[in-house]
């Protein structure tokens, strides 16, 4: 896949669509300022943003919600929806706090969504959590999301392979709690998380920490009474 740098001085590459030419010159001057990051190229539409897309394959395309001629949702299912062959990475930001819009989003390929208020430091993790194939969704969207999803079918007892400290960093990561969080949870290191993480994904056949989440409430490991932090 196009995001995967192996080189020590490879740069991602970002494509930049939305219909707004201010957003798109403050998302690029953002951009801009970190070393390892290149725009290189905008798109005012949808329809050109996936024509674009196709011709200069990004490593990463950070996609606006509405927008003409295709929405950022239509975009995201062109790039990333299930059936294309070789699927781009996409990140998708809005201005639009709706769950509908984060659910469609995830469901057609996304691996980010933002509010468009999220900050310069979480749009520049979220493109390079893009970049390395994990996921980054606003908190603030997060467990509403996977809480309107979970709601939506009783949960399963599924069976799986988790060790139990695996297990609750499953739970840990299905309330919202960050890397850090969990450490400070489970009195343990960055490193050990990160390599929890890792295992998880491995053994769940999962891509990234929002699949985890997902997996935690559908398997009726989480429960109403865990809430996110303050």
């Amino acid at each position: 896949m196009s995001g995967d740098n192996d080189g020590s001085d490879a740069r991602t590459r970002v494509l930049i669509a939305d219909d707004q030419e201010m957003v798109r010159t403050g998302f690029r001057l953002i951009l801009g300022t970190q070393p390892d990051l290149e725009v290189i190229g905008e798109a005012a539409d949808g329809a050109e943003c996936v024509e674009l897309a196709r011709r200069m394959r990004p490593d990463v395309c950070l996609v606006d919600i509405r927008m003409p001629k295709l929405d950022g949702l239509e975009v995201t299912r062109a790039l990333a929806g299930p059936g294309v062959t070789d699927p781009m990475r996409v990140v998708v930001v809005t201005t639009f706090d709706q769950d509908d819009y984060a659910y469609t989003a995830l469901r057609n390929g996304a691996c980010g969504f933002l509010l468009k208020d999220a900050g310069s430091t979480l749009l520049i993790e979220a493109v390079r959590c893009a970049a390395r194939g994990d996921a980054l969704v606003s908190p603030a969207v997060t467990v509403r999301l996977l809480k309107h999803l979970a709601g939506q079918q009783p949960p399963t007892a599924l069976p799986h392979p988790l060790s139990e400290r695996e297990l609750e960093v499953a739970r840990l990561v299905a309330v919202g709690r960050t890397n850090q969080e969990v450490c400070g949870e489970l009195y343990v290191s960055l490193g050990t998380v990160k390599s929890h993480l890792a295992n998880i994904k491995d053994k769940l056949g999962v891509r990234n920490r929002v699949e985890i989440a997902a997996w935690a409430w559908d398997s009726g490991l989480v429960r109403d009474r865990q809430t996110p932090p303050a």
